[in-house]
């Protein structure tokens, strides 16, 4: 059908691109919605909540970043629910480590990836053509004029394929509400494109009466594009037979073909002019996207378009109010004499739902004839009307079919898309995941940001000192644990049992040099244990601890690290290899024996020490020392830091000389 006619709902920054049929949202605004009302389940539930927080912190970003794109956008919020979300120990563990190597925030690295991966998918990805096929169509395939034209010159373009070939292609004219003889003159034709010829015109005669008449129409085709044979070019033009030989049929890829394009049918609407016109929008209701910011819906004028006409109009309420989802507007739309159509705008006021569905009316009022056109000094008087009893009443303009068009705001499709497309991406189990072995090496030997800042800027920092530094003292663990198989493989089992048994033999390396060390020096092994293998597990607690405190919501993991840490080590770690130990003596008839030795002493001590860390964090409570446990004021903090490294070191004093018998044990 018509271009004028087709059911386009409004235009977006000058151009034909209705919110809902345009490519990047129609792909976007697939997603299936939420559920509303009762009935939902928990999961759905936390689902739905989290959809809106997702939702509530893409809004938040852009109002306080309006310079950022969307992939910055994208990016921040990825990263900023990747910090709000509750984290194991496991993961401020491997966040601590990967920060103090140069590994850098696998946060933002995760957050940058899912952005750019989010952006690529709203990018429409056009279909690839044929580099050997020449396609032939109109350009444009909707033309308009009126019936006093004369004539009307259709354009029909090639492009594709070989450039050297020569080309032709039949038209034809066919009747629709339009007919040959009547309106216009019958036309049939063919096209020849020669070696580097990309557009082609034709002419169709359009026949002028006095007699009033609707808006007509009608089509011209396509048909039998083909390539000219050798011989056939030297009867149509023997001077290209040089040019077009060297190209005609050769192609590395195969010979040269021609078809239709997506255009091989061209619509031509005769306006009639002997009326004053028929005011109507599109259709009785169009949607709209919440974003689009200016809607600007089409006013058309029909069956006529003969003096200047004003149509005034005025917004009316419905579930969406004026000011808040929508700009009232109301006045008058002015046509000039032989105008079709005017464009009226409506500003839409985007306060980015995840969900929308809020409606509002324009209504178009009586239209009024301000200046009579004239004609080749004809006036409406000595027209005769023919066709049906209505047509043969509008003397004058009048209002059409839809008068009233009903506007349907409905939430961003590319807005929730994105939100549904993080809700997917922010699991932490694929944060600390890989893919693949290369992805692996390449993060081994990438020198990476270590700052832990929780920025919004969105850019990305480039690595400090420390971190080359660290970055160079570490790489060779960084490659060695590389040869770890990724997470993808097996459904993660590869990596867990390959990293179990790995873990294993660098904890007895690691254990027997901190005892030979001990030996060396002249330490008792309870000394070494207190001081180097107790310090060597600590060391990654305290960094998980201070990763959770700047980033988790609430700095819960700060303490439950620690003790979840000490669990596993004593629990797990000792209770495992006495069970081995004690099962392998039972069966040899014997018992297992454990000499405690200062056990006693040192447990006692770490509890009163520790006694005295719970109570000073519960003293920094109170409002008027500093407000919580952590942070606070600088001295506050400075005199909670030297306390507690000063409890550590009379810990290890008091426990070395009760080892060594200068301090009387239990």
């Amino acid at each position: 059908g018509d271009a004028m006619f087709t059911k386009m709902d409004l235009e977006m920054d000058g151009q034909g691109a209705n919110s809902h049929t345009h490519t990047k949202e129609a792909l976007d605004g697939m997603l299936e919605g939420v559920e509303e009302g009762g009935g939902m389940s928990p999961e759905q539930d936390q689902e739905e909540e989290a959809r809106r927080e997702m939702a509530r912190t893409l809004k938040e970003l852009k109002q306080r970043h309006p310079e950022k794109d969307m992939e910055q956008l994208i990016e921040m919020a990825n990263y900023q629910v990747l910090v709000q979300q509750q984290k194991s120990r496991a993961f401020y563990r491997i966040q601590a480590t990967r920060m103090m190597i140069g590994a850098g925030n696998i946060l933002k690295k995760h957050a940058a990836d899912q952005a750019r991966k989010v952006v690529s998918c709203h990018e429409a990805s056009g279909q690839e053509e044929d580099p050997n096929t020449i396609y032939l169509q109109f350009e444009p395939s909707h033309y308009q004029c009126f019936e006093n034209c004369g004539s009307l010159k259709l354009s029909v373009s090639r492009h594709g394929g070989e450039a050297g070939c020569t080309v032709k292609v039949d038209y034809r004219t066919e009747d629709a509400t339009a007919t040959a003889g009547s309106d216009y003159e019958f036309a049939e034709g063919t096209l020849v494109f020669k070696p580097g010829e990309t557009t082609k015109e034709f002419t169709v005669g359009v026949i002028d009466d006095d007699i009033f008449e609707e808006d007509e129409h009608f089509y011209v085709r396509l048909s039998n594009p083909r390539i000219v044979h050798r011989a056939e070019v030297s009867i149509l033009e023997p001077s290209s037979i040089t040019s077009s030989n060297s190209t005609v049929g050769l192609s590395s890829h195969g010979p040269p073909k021609a078809t239709l394009g997506n255009a091989p049918i061209a619509t031509v609407t005769i306006y009639d002019d002997d009326h004053a016109g028929i005011f109507t929008f599109e259709s009785k209701s169009t949607r709209v996207s919440e974003s689009i910011g200016n809607m600007q819906v089409k006013v058309h004028r029909t069956s006529g378009a003969r003096g200047k006409v004003a149509v005034p109009y005025h917004t009316v309420e419905g579930t969406a109010k004026a000011g808040e989802d929508y700009e009232e507007v109301s006045g008058k739309l002015e046509f000039q004499n032989d105008e079709t159509m005017k464009l009226l705008n409506v500003k839409i006021i985007d306060d980015e739902e995840y969900e929308k569905n809020k409606t509002f009316t324009i209504v178009l009022e009586e239209p009024i004839l301000l200046e009579v056109g004239q004609r080749h000094g004809d006036t409406n008087d000595n027209k005769t009307a023919v066709g049906p009893e209505d047509v043969s009443k509008m003397g004058c303009p009048s209002l059409g079919e839809h008068i009233k068009l009903e506007v349907v705001i409905e939430e961003s499709y590319e807005f929730k898309s994105t939100v549904d497309k993080l809700i997917k991406k922010t699991n932490l189990a694929l944060v600390v995941g890989s893919s693949s072995w290369r992805e692996q090496f390449v993060s081994a030997v990438t020198v990476s940001a270590g700052d832990d800042d929780e920025e919004e800027s969105g850019e990305e920092r480039l690595p400090s000192c420390f971190d080359y530094i660290m970055h160079f003292l570490t790489v060779f663990w960084k490659v060695l644990f590389a040869f770890v198989p990724p997470t993808e493989y097996w459904n993660g089992w590869a990596c867990f049992f390959v990293s179990i048994s790995l873990i294993g033999v660098l904890t007895a390396v690691t254990g027997d040099l901190a005892s030979h060390f001990g030996c060396t020096v002249g330490l008792k092994d309870s000394v070494t244990a207190v001081v180097f293998v107790a310090l060597g597990t600590s060391v990654p607690d305290t960094f998980a601890s201070k990763v959770a405190a700047i980033q988790d919501q609430y700095a819960d993991a700060s303490i439950g690290n620690v003790t979840g840490s000490n669990a596993v080590n004593v629990f797990l770690g000792i209770g495992v290899a006495w069970t081995i130990a004690a099962t392998y003596w039972q069966t040899k008839g014997k018992a297992f024996e454990v000499n405690p030795g200062s056990l006693a002493f040192s447990v006692t001590l770490f509890t009163v020490m520790a006694l005295v860390c719970v109570l000073v964090l519960l003293y920094r409570r109170r409002p008027s020392v500093s407000g919580g446990e952590l942070g606070g004021p600088r001295t506050a903090k400075l005199l909670t830091v030297f306390l507690f490294l000063s409890l550590w070191f009379i810990y290890i004093l008091l426990a070395s000389l009760e080892a060594y018998c200068h301090v009387p044990g239990f």
